[in-house]
């Protein structure tokens, strides 16, 4: 879920509530929803995790999927080459 649909689902307190909790104003919460900020790494974090996984870091910042696909254990592992298993040898 996009967090424009997220807050649409909330009441103005309940908005209000999760911006505190999420250590931000509603008004900038609202700035990232329409796209007119980009949420910082720490944002997108607590975002999903006050929204209770609705919104995800992913759907925050594209930018960012294989940091977060390495933190979520979900990245494909790069195997290492020969030449490095030989050297350790």
């Amino acid at each position: 879920m996009d967090l424009k649909t997220y807050l649409r689902s909330l009441s103005q307190q309940q908005k209000e509530d999760f911006a505190t909790r999420c250590s931000c104003t509603l008004q900038h919460i609202k700035f990232v929803a329409y796209r007119a900020k980009q949420a910082s790494e720490t944002l997108a974090m607590a975002i999903e995790r006050q929204s209770g996984g609705a919104v995800t870091v992913e759907e925050l910042r594209p930018d960012l999927i294989e940091h977060w696909a390495y933190i979520r254990g979900t990245a494909k592992r790069v195997p290492e080459d020969a030449e490095t298993l030989n050297q350790a040898a």
